[in-house]
């Protein structure tokens, strides 16, 4: 029987659904990651909603959590220091992944906009131009060798290997892929820690993202329930007593 508290929870994850299409007002999702199973959705994905939540969980249970995967948000990883200080905190590999795909999609956007703007015919273009044009040939091989660089990363997490080895794999894609990815490289050096904590035991968000994708038809069969605490039972009906 479901009580509203989870029993025997070893690995959490913590994952966000934004509440509005197109929106930036998420709410929070907590998974029991073997189970496969929401313990919990909260309204806010801040830290004290979480914090309120997890402490009134108790110690006992608290206490026997062991990993907390979560993606790269800065109050998931705070929350859990401060209230979980004996569980190992997991970047979820996905999510790293994600970024990268994110700024290689920028800079082909980017260039593609470009291009677009020198589409005049070669003799109404000024020598500025003319230079952009030779610089825009060479975008092809740039985005291919991102491309590249990016698959060396997912190689990398894909790889039968310890910690300590994929410390040394991931400092050297970072030296030599900066160039392509300075943004994910820089966030990849800030979460090293929680990166390597995935190679102990590959423990990732994939439980969480399907249960996110349930979650939103949920949302959508319930389009005219607009209070939150009804849509938040309506989803944990739906996996504890169905």
């Amino acid at each position: 029987m479901f009580t509203g508290k989870p029993t025997d929870l070893k690995k959490l994850g913590i994952d966000e659904i934004t509440q509005l299409k197109g929106g930036k007002n998420y709410a929070a999702v907590l998974v029991d990651l073997e189970k496969r199973k929401p313990i919990a959705l909260l309204e806010k994905r801040n830290k004290e909603v979480i914090a309120e939540y997890l402490l009134g969980l108790g110690p006992e249970i608290l206490n026997q959590i062991e990993e907390v995967s979560i993606d790269l948000w800065r109050p998931y990883k705070t929350v859990v220091e401060e209230l979980i200080p004996n569980s190992q905190i997991v970047a979820d590999r996905f999510h790293v992944m994600s970024q990268i795909n994110k700024e290689l999609d920028n800079r082909r956007k980017e260039e593609k906009k470009q291009a677009e703007k020198l589409k005049n015919k070669k003799e109404k273009l000024n020598e500025t131009e003319k230079e952009k044009i030779k610089e825009l040939e060479k975008l092809a091989p740039e985005l291919m060798a991102a491309y590249q660089a990016k698959e060396k990363l997912r190689d990398i997490f894909e790889s039968q290997i310890t910690a300590d080895k994929a410390f040394w794999k991931i400092v050297e894609w970072t030296e030599l892929s900066y160039k392509y990815f300075p943004k994910s490289s820089q966030t990849i050096k800030r979460w090293i820690d929680e990166i390597l904590a995935y190679f102990d035991n590959r423990t990732t968000q994939g439980a969480v993202e399907g249960i996110n994708q349930k979650i939103k038809l949920i949302k959508r069969k319930a389009y005219g329930l607009t209070n939150f605490g009804n849509f938040r039972r309506r989803v944990l009906l739906h996996w504890h007593f169905c």
